[in-house]
């Protein structure tokens, strides 16, 4: 479930499933593309209701899965929509960011942590990877030792070592507050800002690949992935 709050010049999107740690379902996943990117606000805040940002994919979702490259798309198209959006989007991490949440924590403009949140990349650990443009933009934002070292060890670092390791900007009390004081800067400077940061070469092509490979280790480790949800 995605929920969303207008106030001002910050519209802010809840990742609302706490029984679930936020963790996204097909539907989830259209509905946040959507929620970006019909926001007029020039600040978009993403939040994970209760005690986690998000837990990534819905596990059960993922073992139910026929196609699985085309979920992998979907969540790469949510990845875009963030990255994409004329707004910027401030990820406000609080609490756990496993999988998927790290990969949409990483399609927006600005990570702030609190001390309570914690980053980790455990697919590998049942025989798949993140395939919403992960293996694309955690290198970028992190270097390669460290996505090699979060990727393929499925260790949890905490908000210090996320700082550390470039993957948030800030350790804050209170993320909103970061929206709050971009939201102050001229409107139009923040779209052509956030334009010209992320004017790079298409990586299509990359994102495709990466959703062949995602779809094909879906098929090898089912019942792997299904065991990961007990």
């Amino acid at each position: 479930m995605i929920r969303t709050t207008d106030d001002g010049p910050v519209r802010t999107i809840t990742l609302a499933r706490p029984e679930r740690r936020n963790a996204l379902r097909p539907a989830d996943l259209d509905a946040l593309a959507a929620a970006v990117r019909d926001a007029d606000a020039p600040v978009v805040s993403l939040h994970g209701a209760g005690s986690s940002f998000c837990a990534g994919a819905d596990l059960d979702a993922v073992v139910a899965l026929d196609d699985p490259e085309a979920f992998a798309r979907r969540g790469q198209r949510a990845a875009t929509a963030i990255e994409e959006s004329d707004a910027v989007v401030v990820a406000a991490v609080d609490g756990a960011a496993r999988g998927g949440g790290v990969e949409l924590a990483l399609a927006c403009d600005l990570r702030v942590a609190t001390p309570r949140a914690t980053f980790g990349e455990p697919g590998v650990r049942f025989g798949l990877f993140g395939a919403w443009g992960g293996t694309v933009r955690l290198p970028r934002v992190v270097g390669e030792g460290n996505a090699f070292d979060l990727a393929l060890s499925g260790r949890v670092v905490d908000a210090d070592e996320a700082l550390r390791m470039g993957l948030v900007s800030r350790v804050v009390d209170e993320p909103r507050l970061v929206a709050d004081r971009l939201a102050e800067g001229a409107h139009d400077a923040l779209a052509v800002v956030k334009r010209r940061v992320r004017d790079r070469d298409d990586h299509e092509t990359q994102e495709h690949a990466e959703a062949t490979a995602f779809a094909a280790l879906h098929r090898a480790h089912a019942d792997d992935i299904a065991s990961a949800r007990e």
